[in-house]
């Protein structure tokens, strides 16, 4: 067994499809179906149910799957650590986020550090649904900008940037001409989420339960930005989303329009509580810096 073995079976997995999967992983249908035959005869048990849609994990599968996501999350914290010691940790930053991040900040921050420290490379490093928070523990990233609420146990963290909320609408959604909207005008419209978030961050952004008391009604998921968007686009769904993501991610088919009934993001820088990576708490100045005139 070799970790190409389990990415293969966590990409058929996700994908529900080993076509759809031999093309995420640019290897050939053929060469991947025989590399799930002959890890479930190496098991000795049957993975994937096969039927006319794909395929699905049995039970054995996704006790098995399970694993496999875990020892590759391990098997990046070891690459990770390696890397920091191969490349100096004095030479790189690696900075986390999420889609829009904390908006303009994030950019500002990181080019203001980079002009600061000429010599240390800074690195972006794009995470969906709640996953920067997950990299700082893995050993992914070394800071990160990190979308509440989330899990910072371990972590020290400060809130730098909050924005409003919106909703993203097909371009010919009756509401698309708004100038505002309640959550409740949009309380019976499909909402898209994810499966790959906890779920306390999903109810958090889907307003669950809603100020009347009822449940969203929920719609298709995804797996990240791009997908969301393109299912909003093609009126499957409505999504929720910071002020900052109409901008970053502005499309003729879609409107976004302020919501003005719930919280706003707030967005917080954080880093390992532990760490003495001296480029990590002068990332933290600049960010706290650039952000003092906008707190509040």
């Amino acid at each position: 067994m070799e970790l190409r073995q389990l990415r293969y079976l966590v990409a058929i997995d996700d994908e529900g499809n080993v076509g759809r999967a031999a093309e995420r992983l640019f290897v050939s249908q053929p060469a991947l179906s025989y590399a799930l035959k002959n890890l479930e005869a190496e098991f000795g048990v049957r993975l994937f149910d096969r039927h006319a849609g794909g395929v699905t994990a049995t039970p054995a599968g996704r006790d098995v799957i399970t694993e496999a996501r875990s020892t590759l999350r391990q098997a990046e914290r070891v690459a990770a650590a390696a890397e920091r010691h191969r490349r100096g940790s004095t030479g790189v930053l690696r900075v986390g986020f999420e889609a829009s991040g904390a908006g303009e900040l994030t950019t500002r921050a990181r080019a203001e550090f980079a002009r600061r420290h000429p010599g240390v490379r800074v690195e972006p490093k794009r995470f969906d649904w709640g996953e920067e928070a997950s990299a700082l523990r893995d050993g992914r990233v070394d800071v990160a900008f990190v979308w509440l609420p989330n899990d910072l146990t371990g972590m020290r963290s400060e809130i730098v940037h909050t924005e409003t909320r919106v909703v993203g609408l097909p371009a010919g959604h009756p509401l698309a001409g708004r100038t505002e909207v309640s959550i409740l005008d949009v309380k019976d419209e499909p909402l898209m989420w994810t499966e790959r978030a906890p779920r306390t961050w999903v109810d958090w952004w889907a307003v669950n339960p809603r100020p009347d008391g009822s449940a969203p009604r929920w719609g298709p998921t995804n797996d990240n930005v791009e997908e969301m968007l393109e299912q909003v686009a093609e009126g499957a769904a409505i999504c929720f989303a910071p002020v900052s993501m109409a901008r970053y991610y502005a499309r003729p088919d879609l409107a976004w329009v302020p919501l003005t009934d719930v919280e706003p993001l707030r967005v917080a820088l954080a880093w390992p509580a532990t760490t003495d990576n001296p480029l990590v708490h002068g990332f933290a100045r600049v960010v706290q810096e650039l952000a003092e005139p906008t707190a509040g």
